[in-house]
């Protein structure tokens, strides 16, 4: 009978004394923030609180990771921002009842430029789902683009 209890004691005085580690340790502290702001996709903010958790501590693993899904998830974001520039100043050279080869020229370079940049990207398991998806449609949309000027 008085194992019962004790064993199940240990175990919740064990898991206080870790969360209240966490909690207290100012690196896991900003390890946890730096989480929030992740989810909430403030990335630069969470890079910004992992940085400062790693410098603390380097061996405070949460933050390594954090720091690597923040910097991978900001060079989806930037992608994602500068197809939608390119797709804009393409819908731009669009409206013109003719396109001239310069113009053509510029929208093939666009897509080189897009279509390059989406090879250099590699999502991990926790990266966004929305952002990978984004970046996936604006890939074939340019990968099409270029066939369609090129032909």
């Amino acid at each position: 009978m008085r194992s019962r209890v004790l064993i199940p004691s240990i175990a919740f005085l064990m898991l206080v004394t870790m969360g209240g580690y966490f909690l207290i340790n100012p690196s896991y502290e900003k390890s946890l923030k730096a989480k929030y702001y992740y989810e909430i996709g403030d990335y630069k903010l969470a890079l910004s609180l992992a940085k400062e958790a790693f410098s603390i501590d380097l061996y405070n693993r949460m933050a390594s990771t954090i720091m690597a899904q923040s910097i991978t998830s900001l060079k989806y974001v930037a992608y994602n921002d500068e197809a939608k520039k390119y797709m804009n100043d393409i819908n731009q050279i669009a409206t013109h009842d003719t396109i001239s080869d310069a113009d053509k020229a510029k929208i093939r370079t666009m897509c080189h430029i897009m279509i390059g940049s989406y090879i250099k990207l590699a999502p991990s398991v926790i990266t966004e789902r929305d952002l990978v998806d984004d970046a996936a449609r604006y890939h074939d949309n340019f990968e099409k683009l270029l066939e369609k000027v090129n032909k």
